[in-house]
């Protein structure tokens, strides 16, 4: 097994996918967690500059999706069928789209209040709520996203949504089959005990 030290910051973010891969399937790895004060001295030896990276036995990996795509390929949660694969990248994608907007709505402002109008007015109706409604209605008569198993796909669904239930519990009011897989994906045993113990960060 290779030796894996994941370096970003003291926070979820782009990072957090990959931990609940790990997390998942049991692979050790060093959380290498930055802290923003000291990112400016540490930025310079950091592999391209940018967080985060995966090193393995120390060679660098860069660009979060490619870094959970190799992970999960790792723990066995990337289909063997080259077209459910491409499914898998395109929700990860969209997943990763969706948070990049919604971490850029919630550092745009500071009062709780303009976020709580912000989501509603602009974030859930241009961003949130087509893809939900898709989602929704691929779940409605299978388990999981992509095939009969759990894919990376799913964990990706599951990690990005219970951040922001955790933010605006309401957001899955109407759309049952996707609020039931996010559920799901927090409840298998490795992943509720990450999300129970992991460091509090404040995003």
């Amino acid at each position: 097994m290779p030796e894996y030290t994941l370096m970003y910051f003291n926070a979820q973010g782009r990072g957090e996918l990959i931990r609940w891969l790990f997390a998942h399937a049991g692979i050790e790895y060093n959380d290498d967690r930055i802290e923003m004060e000291d990112w400016p001295e540490r930025k310079p030896d950091v592999p391209g500059g940018k967080l985060p990276v995966l090193m393995i036995d120390g060679k660098p990996l860069v660009q979060s999706v490619a870094i959970a795509r190799y992970v999960a390929k790792e723990a066995g949660l990337v289909p063997e069928d080259n077209l459910d694969a491409a499914y898998c990248d395109a929700l990860v994608d969209t997943c990763s789209e969706m948070m990049h907007q919604y971490m850029t709505l919630m550092f745009r402002v500071e009062d709780d209040d303009e976020k709580q109008r912000l989501f509603e007015e602009e974030f859930f109706p241009n961003h949130m709520e087509p893809f939900m409604k898709r989602l929704n209605h691929r779940l409605e008569e299978k388990e999981w996203f992509i095939t009969d198993d759990m894919t990376w796909a799913d964990l990706a669904i599951g990690r990005s949504l219970s951040q922001i239930l955790a933010q605006f519990p309401d957001s899955l009011e109407h759309f049952p089959n996707v609020a039931g897989l996010v559920e799901k994906v927090c409840e298998l045993p490795a992943i509720k005990e990450w999300i129970d113990n992991r460091p509090e960060t404040s995003f």
